[in-house]
């Protein structure tokens, strides 16, 4: 499996040190993955004494380079270019005396990356020092590249320009010379010297200090609290809440029609309460005058809607039927059945006349006609007919 550097164009774009790295380490493993493969052919030892030894060739350097970046990664491929003389320069020269390959092309030939613990240009030391930056509980802006600020940017309960002090919400539950645990605070508390309620030293935004202890304030009491026009307020720990109105309501004093201050249209107040106005029964007059239109009384207000048994159709309401069916037509009852058997008659029948024109019979041929068509409209006419051709066709 060959290895490949790290293939995301966009992050290494954004980061030079992270690419060479990813270079740097795709080669590394390549090596690792040739190092006990040799020339393959079949006299090692005169290969060996002719060619030099595979473990330091050209070969094997070019079948490292081949794998290092994968196809897609621009960026990579962009990099091994541009860099494609040092690593020769490493690989025949350098290797012994320099091991670390990614120190030495990166840090020291390419100056992309700095060493761990420092940043910038110039690779300076990061805030709290190279050996245990941010001491320790937190990250170095820029930590081991050419950019940054060398700021610290303090791990959750950490705080100070070095990290080396407690946030706010946490305590010092441990320390030593080299080791600082912070834990955290009882949840009002901004500042504390241990978890108890009791051992607030400062109250978080929403609470108020009293002997030690962090109690809450209810800004619904207060002028601290800021609801619209139409809400009331709700107070939470440490915060508070607005929640709309009853509809019932124009502007109130908590939850449902009974807290309103004034009711809103569409309703009456009995006692403390705004109920519903009934338009549709207490009005004097009928308030839907449309034909066959009903009052349908709603929270608030009423509309008008169809009686039963009617539909809205363009604007009124009329009778919910179906639309009438036109008229049928003599031929509209006839099955596929009735046909073919009326085929077979009819045929009959052309065949019966032409028999008697043939035989110069003119009464004869008359009464037979009569007699077909008699029976073709005696089939016709008939409510049974359906069942006796049933049975004429299948043989019964």
């Amino acid at each position: 499996m060959v290895a490949h550097a790290d293939p995301d164009p966009h992050r290494d774009a954004a980061e030079p040190c992270r690419a060479c790295r990813g270079l740097a380490n795709s080669f590394i493993r390549g090596l690792e993955r040739t190092e006990h493969e040799g020339f393959g052919g079949g006299n090692t030892a005169w290969e060996e004494e002719k060619l030099s030894k595979y473990q330091h060739s050209e070969t094997r350097l070019l079948e490292v380079l081949e794998g290092v970046c994968a196809p897609s990664d621009f960026t990579c491929h962009q990099l091994l270019e541009r860099s494609e003389e040092h690593v020769e320069q490493w690989w025949f020269h350098e290797r012994q005396q320099h091991p670390d390959f990614f120190q030495w092309l990166c840090v020291d030939r390419l100056m992309l990356c700095c060493p761990p613990g420092t940043y910038g240009p110039d690779c300076r030391p990061c805030a709290g020092g190279p050996r245990q930056p941010c001491s320790g509980n937190g990250q170095c802006d820029g930590d081991g590249t050419r950019r940054g600020t060398g700021l610290c940017v303090c791990s959750p309960g950490y705080g100070g320009p070095f990290c080396a002090e407690c946030g706010d919400g946490y305590y010092e539950a441990s320390r030593n010379k080299s080791h600082l645990v912070c834990a955290e605070c009882y949840q009002a508390c901004g500042r504390c010297t241990g978890p108890e309620d009791s051992s607030c030293l400062r109250c978080k935004r929403g609470w108020v200090l009293h002997e030690h202890r962090c109690i809450d304030i209810d800004e619904c009491g207060t002028e601290m609290a800021h609801c619209r026009a139409n809400q009331y307020c709700v107070n939470t720990e440490g915060s508070y809440e607005c929640r709309d109105c009853s509809t019932a309501c124009i502007g109130c004093m908590g939850a449902g029609p009974a807290r309103c201050k004034k009711c809103n249209k569409g309703y009456w107040r009995d006692g403390a309460k705004c109920l519903d106005v009934d338009e549709c029964a207490s009005a004097e007059e009928p308030v839907c005058t449309g034909v066959q239109e009903v009052c349908e009384n709603t929270e608030g207000s009423y509309r008008c809607v169809c009686a039963q048994g009617h539909i809205r159709r363009d604007g009124q309401c009329v009778e919910d039927k179906p639309p009438d069916a036109p008229e049928k037509g003599f031929f509209d009852d006839v099955t596929d059945d009735e046909v073919v058997v009326l085929q077979q008659m009819f045929f009959g029948v052309m065949i019966c006349a032409l028999a008697t024109l043939a035989a110069k019979g003119d009464m004869v041929f008359t009464a037979i006609f009569i007699g077909a068509v008699a029976a073709m409209a005696g089939y016709w006419l008939s409510d049974r007919s359906d069942r006796v051709l049933d049975g004429f066709m299948k043989g019964r």
